[in-house]
């Protein structure tokens, strides 16, 4: 009996492995699901597996742990006071009369301090922890982009497995008509130029099944990419074609929505900022004068305090406030197209589930007995083999058309999963586990 796995089937014309592959392509999962442990070549990667060892595999976890620690480092600093200023002054160094001698000089050693009003330095630090949290959430929201992606290479890679298999399934009736169009042509049943198209479809499902044989060790290889590991694992199909409608669909990913209200705060900070400036800060200063002419020394006192006769920061604070509004209504206008985004995904998942069993349930099996019934009459003398051919083909067609339809149900499932943020616990719990 000939043996066959997922993902590196070997082409050997047989009724039990042509068996096997219409069972598998018509949804008995259970004949095509798990390989058998002999013809394994490396460990079963389910969607999970996949998606932890990207996530531990992130190049860009230092990248990120960087920014976050250059945020902390930017509320220390901005809560710093301003640096002091020490002044030397010397009057009446040098003119005429009794200013004509150095001994008439005098000398002042001021120190003075800016003193910070409008509460500036809270404002400073509550705009620099809003930054520090949209850093953090930027994190957040680009983590469950990579498990989408991830998602998606994973989807591919069982897409193209079950394109593999179509085209095995293929290459056997191909090669199993070409030998009964040979016999009849050698018994002058049919014509030489039967033989010839059908050693030429032979051929061509021959270089289809190589194709597909290529592109699956490249779709495997991409999603391997991920973690930089080797491609050498197992694909369960049975996740590919076990598919059904979703239930309620869940809200949006709290972390896209975090990322928005973060956007906000720090909009809402800018606020007190630009307000913050309006007050001015007065300068006050103090030190020690030392008369030349007579050696005194006396102690003096001063400030300074700007007048707010031009600039009053009315429009940095009208900005700031538009700038909040803009980013509230940016929440709120985020949240009603993910939702309407949601919900659309939804109903395509939906229909693509009842499409994919209606097309196993329905169409396929009548395609199968529609072959079985050519080549029966085909055998016979009843028919010619251009209705073999176009019974296969349709059969072939009915296959690819279902697994284009799950195709697209698992590349809508990723996305839903992203908006939803169906793995952000996994994302978190990596995480954690790197900062251990």
């Amino acid at each position: 009996m000939s043996k066959f796995r997922v993902g590196r089937a070997f082409a050997r014309p047989g009724f039990a492995f042509a068996a096997s592959l219409v069972l598998s392509l018509t949804g008995e999962s259970s004949a095509f699901a798990k390989p058998s442990p002999s013809a394994t070549a490396g460990p079963n990667l389910d969607l999970a597996a996949a998606l932890s060892l990207a996530s531990a595999a992130d190049p860009a976890v230092s990248g990120w742990e960087a920014r976050l620690t250059a945020a902390e480092a930017n509320i220390r600093q901005a809560g710093v006071k301003p640096n002091p200023a020490l002044g030397l002054e010397t009057e009446n160094v040098a003119g005429s009369g009794p200013y004509s001698m150095l001994s008439g000089s005098q000398t002042t050693l001021s120190y003075q301090q800016v003193l910070e009003r409008g509460g500036k330095r809270e404002a400073r630090v509550g705009l620099a922890r809003a930054n520090a949290e949209v850093a953090r959430r930027r994190r957040d929201v680009r983590r469950l982009d990579l498990l989408r992606d991830v998602q998606l290479a994973y989807a591919e890679a069982l897409a193209a497995e079950a394109d593999l298999l179509i085209a095995e399934a293929r290459l056997i009736a191909a090669r199993s008509a070409q030998t009964d169009v040979d016999r009849r042509v050698r018994a002058a049943r049919d014509p030489l130029f039967a033989g010839s198209r059908a050693e030429s479809t032979a051929a061509q499902a021959q270089v289809e099944r190589d194709q597909a044989q290529a592109a699956t060790e490249n779709a495997r290889a991409v999603l391997a990419r991920f973690w930089g590991g080797s491609a050498n694992f197992t694909l369960n199909l049975e996740t590919f074609f076990s598919v059904a409608p979703p239930g309620i669909p869940g809200p949006v990913a709290a972390a896209d929505l975090a990322l928005l209200e973060g956007e906000r705060d720090v909009a809402s900070a800018n606020i007190r900022i630009e307000q913050s400036r309006a007050v001015v800060d007065p300068t006050v200063r103090a030190g020690v004068r030392y008369f030349g002419d007579g050696r005194d020394v006396a102690f003096v006192v001063g400030g300074t305090i700007p007048l707010r006769l031009y600039d009053t920061n009315k429009a940095g604070v009208e900005r700031a406030l538009s700038e909040r509004n803009a980013a509230e209504a940016d929440l709120a206008t985020e949240r009603i197209v993910r939702e309407r985004e949601i919900a659309r995904l939804t109903a395509r998942l939906v229909a693509s589930a009842t499409e994919s069993e209606r097309l196993r349930a329905e169409v396929i099996p009548t395609a199968i007995r529609a072959v079985e019934q050519v080549r029966e009459g085909f055998n016979r003398g009843g028919f010619q083999y251009i209705n073999v051919a176009d019974a296969e083909r349709a059969l072939a067609d009915a296959r690819a058309r279902r697994v284009a339809v799950l195709r697209q149900f698992h590349i809508d499932q990723a996305a839903l999963d992203r908006l939803t943020g169906r793995h952000a616990a996994l994302a978190s719990s990596n995480l954690n586990a790197e900062r251990r």
